[in-house]
C-alpha cells in the first residue's frame, strides 16, 4: 500500500503527497537485566532488614535485662555482642541492596556505580580471607587462639547470646574450650577458676559434657561439668570432650575441603555475575543516555 496521499482541490488537480514516519522505540536497556537485578536486590532488601528487626530487638533485650547499660568499650566487645553484629551486618545489606534496586529500577547510574564498588570490595575481602585460610591454616590457627581465646572465655558469663552460641559451638563440633589446652581454657573464666568461690569452680559448661542430658527425663545436667579441671587428660575425657574447639574447626574444614571450596566458590560467581550485570546495565544506560543527546 503506498503511502502518499491525493488531495484534490477545489479548482484543479494538485495532488499533496503527506509521508507517514514509523515510530521508533528503540531503547539499549535490557529489560530483562533490569528486573533481574531489581529482583534480585529486593530480596536482598528484605533480607537485610529482617535482620537489622531482629538485630534491634535483641539489643533491646539485652538493654532491658542490663538495666539499660551494655558494656561497648574496646572493638572485641562489639565483635563478641551477637546483636550489635546483626544490626551492623543488616544496614551493611539493606543500603547496598537499596541501592541496587533503586538504581536498577531507575536506572541511575550512579547508585549502580556503588553498588558494584560495594559487591566488588566484598568479593575481594572474601577471596583474601579464603586464601589466608587455605595458604596459612596454622598461622591462622595461632592467630584466633592468642586474639579471642581470652576474650571469649572471660565474656562467656556476660553476654547470655555469646554464652548460647559458645554452648551451640561446644555442643555441635564435640569440642570444650578453644586454644590446644582445650578444656583448661575454662581456668581463665572467674566462675570456673579453681580458686573461685563458686560452686563452679575446676568446672566446664555443660556444653562440654558428653552426656550433658538425662536420657530417662531429659532434663540437662547443668553440673556435668563440675571438677573436671582437677582431673587429668585420660580421667576428664570420660565425661567431656577435652579438645579446643578452634583445632576441631581446622580439621572439620579439612576433611570437608572441597564442599567448603564448591559453596565459596558458588558464592564467589553468584557475586561476579550480578557485579557483571550491574556493570552491564550501567553500561546500557550509558548508552541510552549518549542516543538521547
Amino acid at each position: 500500500m503506498s503511502n502518499h496521499r491525493y488531495h484534490h482541490g477545489g479548482g484543479g488537480g494538485y495532488m499533496h503527497p503527506r509521508m507517514s514516519y514509523p515510530h521508533h522505540t528503540f531503547t539499549y536497556v535490557s529489560s530483562c537485566v533490569k528486573y533481574l537485578i531489581f529482583l534480585l536486590n529486593f530480596l536482598f532488601w528484605l533480607f537485610g532488614g529482617l535482620l537489622l528487626a531482629i538485630g534491634v530487638y535483641a539489643f533491646m533485650d539485652k538493654l532491658k535485662d542490663g538495666n539499660g547499660w551494655v558494656r561497648l568499650e574496646t572493638v572485641y566487645d562489639v565483635m563478641f555482642n551477637i546483636s550489635l553484629v546483626m544490626i551492623i551486618a543488616g544496614i551493611v545489606v539493606f543500603v547496598v541492596s537499596f541501592a541496587g534496586c533503586l538504581g536498577a529500577l531507575r536506572e541511575n547510574t550512579c547508585l549502580l556505580k556503588f553498588y558494584s564498588m560495594c559487591l566488588l570490595v566484598f568479593f575481594l575481602l572474601e577471596m583474601a580471607i579464603a586464601i589466608i585460610c587455605f595458604v596459612f591454616p596454622q598461622n591462622m590457627n595461632s592467630f584466633l587462639e592468642y586474639q579471642f581465646t581470652d576474650k571469649i572465655i572471660h565474656s562467656y558469663r556476660d553476654d547470655s547470646d555469646l554464652q548460647n552460641f559458645i554452648d551451640f559451638a561446644q555442643q555441635e563440633f564435640k569440642c570444650c574450650g578453644l586454644s590446644n589446652v582445650g578444656y583448661l581454657d575454662w581456668s581463665k573464666n572467674e566462675y570456673f577458676n579453681c580458686s573461685s568461690p563458686s560452686v563452679e569452680r575446676c568446672g566446664v559448661p555443660y556444653s562440654c559434657c558428653i552426656n550433658a542430658t538425662d536420657i530417662s527425663s531429659g532434663l540437662v545436667n547443668i553440673m556435668c561439668g563440675y571438677g573436671v579441671q582437677a582431673h587429668t587428660v585420660p580421667a576428664a575425657s570420660k565425661r567431656i570432650w577435652t579438645s579446643g574447639c578452634i583445632e576441631i574447626v581446622r580439621v572439620w574444614a579439612e576433611r570437608n575441603l572441597y564442599v567448603i571450596a564448591g559453596v565459596a566458590l558458588g558464592i564467589a560467581f553468584v557475586q561476579l555475575f550480578v557485579i557483571y550485570l550491574a556493570k552491564t546495565l550501567e553500561g546500557q544506560i550509558e548508552m541510552q543516555k549518549s542516543r538521547w543527546s
